[in-house]
């Protein structure tokens, strides 16, 4: 089989070439794109990973493809989506990027994902392993001459926080150096679910134990577009 160049496949899915266009495309829209100047150079070992790794969002986007239109998924419901930090490192890079571009892959991931769930016992043991054994802190809005702010009252001078004690809401005292309101005492944060914390990340290990098995089993790589971490590529030069 030709290797990576223009002439080549972008690699195989259950035993079907791909095109190699859409990594061209995608490559040249980086290249023009705003950030490149934040790009390596062309041509470099760090040019060729990061043909690599666009390369295995691409495969990951066919194979979803493939596999959506065989579930027969309705790509009309898997609404675009940014990952938060938590997420997209739990994903991986590869597939956290496949996942905000691509509707197939996220109506694969709700497919393959639907019936994970978190265990009573895993809540339990949550809410357990993050108690805190203090309250959560009291928390005040504090009004001054150079702008608001939220703060602990037990971090302000301890003078400064007994006038404010006293005085109506939203007069200001001055004490010392000191000109504060206490405008409004927060709000609690609203509690956060643990069994919904909890499902997402279950689901997101899931998918990526599907999603390495369906890899495995549907895709052949091509020289030239390994995966970048694979440590059998030339340009891979991470060391411990």
């Amino acid at each position: 089989m030709s290797g990576p160049g223009p002439g080549g496949p972008l690699g195989l899915l259950d035993g079907r070439q791909l095109s190699r266009a859409g990594l061209d495309q995608r490559l040249a829209a980086l290249r023009e794109g705003p950030r490149a100047s934040a790009l390596p150079a062309v041509g470099s070992a760090e040019d060729r990973q990061l043909t690599r790794w666009v390369a295995q969002v691409l495969l990951t986007e066919a194979l979803c493809e493939a596999e959506a239109a065989a579930r027969g998924l309705d790509l009309a419901t898997a609404a675009p989506v940014r990952l938060d930090q938590r997420a997209a490192v739990e994903l991986g890079s590869i597939a956290a990027a496949a996942y905000e571009g691509s509707a197939a892959v996220r109506a694969v991931f709700a497919a393959v994902t639907a019936d994970v769930a978190a265990t009573p016992a895993e809540v339990t043991a949550y809410r357990a392993a993050t108690r805190s054994a203090d309250p959560s802190p009291e928390r005040w809005r504090i009004g001054t001459p150079d702008g608001d702010f939220d703060a602990d009252p037990a971090t302000l001078p301890a003078d400064l926080a007994a006038a404010l004690r006293a005085a109506p809401p939203g007069r200001y005292v001055t004490v010392g150096a000191w000109t504060a309101a206490l405008l409004d005492p927060l709000p609690d944060p609203a509690p956060v679910d643990p069994a919904g914390q909890l499902r997402a990340c279950a689901q997101r290990i899931a998918f990526v134990r599907w999603l390495d098995r369906a890899r495995a089993e549907r895709l052949t790589l091509v020289e030239g577009l390994e995966h970048p971490g694979d440590p059998f590529q030339p340009d891979n030069h991470h060391r411990h």
